[in-house]
């Protein structure tokens, strides 16, 4: 590969929560025993360095000896065109574009512009936990309609049940997140146009999460939400960032993309209202260096780099962890294995068998918080040789020992 997505990055001192919480208290996710390094698998964010061009556009704009106040670039606006154009085959527009301090910001602005306070809220269970911290916060009430896994393993929406969910708690605005965090669902453009069409019957305005649309596995392929049909570009709020694409998170910078002019003036008004919705000049350098050429070759690295990781995870569950399931995620770079049957087989409990996974360092999440009752998430976003270290200590350690 042209880029390096082996090397072993050591990020203690480098202001990552990934591995600077471990064992700090304040994420509640203790130290290892002695003897085991912590391999972070829990936090959202990778452990490869990112495409050069973004260090270099911030550098060289680092230069200059001034950071005043600022214009957005053009070249920022059409960086954005450009990868929309390339990899969604969106046809945006200056105006359909706004900037949005975080995707979760972005998802409160658009949800106080379609609700009033205390409203109901649709979402699909596993849930995101952002979500769900991010509209308790803000006075919402939150609806589940529980994905449903088919025959084969593969999560589905359950559109009777959503319907049904929609009709009995008069709910006219939703949350989609597409590709799904963190069953790693990527919808099929029937599933999406299905979901639209019944939110289109209910008068049900969508917000669409797409900050996962860049990591998909080769071979699936991400249909954004706007694009099924006339009604769902003009009743939707699509979210997008570079940040998790390139892991530029400790930067923060994402974008709406909204077609309906009406909205798009609501929800620019709504983030006006606190002042905090401006951009960082440094995260404006970042995401133009990202879009660069280099960067969209960088994306098809990255994804054959997490599709072998998600390989061999997969593989090696299915022949050696007896009791533990998992779906293969078509998207994202995160597991959400099931661990009922190796509970129920062994007596253990969650909190045990996490317990017995941080104490080898292998600092994974539970999955509680996602509303999976026996699930854990992993991130494979490292190095194929950590995540092989990480499974082979919960086999000899946790799951077989």
């Amino acid at each position: 590969m042209k880029y390096d997505f082996t090397s072993i990055l050591d990020r203690h001192g480098k202001d990552a929560i990934a591995v600077d919480a471990i064992g700090a208290g304040s994420f509640g996710y203790p130290a290892p025993r002695e003897g085991f390094d912590a391999i972070p698998m829990w936090v959202a964010d990778m452990n490869f360095p990112v495409v050069p061009t973004i260090q270099e556009a911030m550098i060289e704009r680092a230069k200059h000896p001034t950071f005043g106040y600022f214009m957005p670039r053009q070249e920022y606006t059409n960086a954005i065109i450009q990868w929309q154009k390339t990899h969604n085959d969106a046809d945006v527009t200056p105006e359909n574009i706004g900037y949005e301090n975080g995707v979760l910001g972005g998802v409160v602005t658009a949800l106080n512009v379609f609700c009033s306070r205390g409203d109901k809220v649709l979402l699909h269970s596993p849930t995101y936990v952002g979500f769900t911290g991010s509209l308790k916060n803000n006075g919402y009430d939150i609806v589940h309609s529980p994905l449903v896994q088919d025959e084969n393993g593969v999560w589905r929406m359950d559109f009777e049940d959503m319907e049904k969910k929609i009709v009995e708690g008069k709910i006219h605005a939703a949350i989609f997140c597409s590709p799904h965090n963190p069953c790693g669902r990527v919808w099929e453009a029937w599933e999406v146009e299905k979901a639209m069409e019944l939110y289109k019957k209910h008068d049900v305005m969508v917000v669409s999460d797409e900050i996962w649309s860049d990591i998909i596995r080769p071979g699936c392929k991400h249909v954004p939400t706007q694009s099924v049909s006339e009604d769902a570009r003009m009743r939707t709020v699509a979210l997008y960032a570079p940040s998790k694409t390139f892991n530029l998170a400790g930067l923060v910078g994402s974008y709406h993309i909204i077609y309906n002019k009406m909205i798009k003036d609501r929800c620019d008004k709504e983030s006006s209202l606190g002042h905090y919705n401006s951009m960082n000049v440094m995260s404006m350098y970042a995401l133009i260096g990202a879009y660069q050429p280099e960067g969209y070759e960088w994306v098809e690295e990255l994804n054959e780099t997490i599709a072998g990781n998600v390989d061999f995870a997969c593989d090696y569950i299915e022949k050696h962890f007896e009791g533990v399931t998992v779906a293969k995620p078509q998207g994202t770079y995160m597991l959400f294995i099931d661990c009922a049957q190796w509970l129920e087989k062994t007596g253990k409990t969650m909190d045990e068998l996490l317990k017995a996974g941080w104490d080898v360092g292998v600092v994974w999440q539970d999955g509680r918080a996602f509303h999976g009752k026996t699930h854990i998430r992993l991130n494979l976003a490292l190095p194929l040789s950590r995540v092989q270290e990480a499974f082979q200590r919960l086999d000899k350690y946790v799951f077989n020992a």
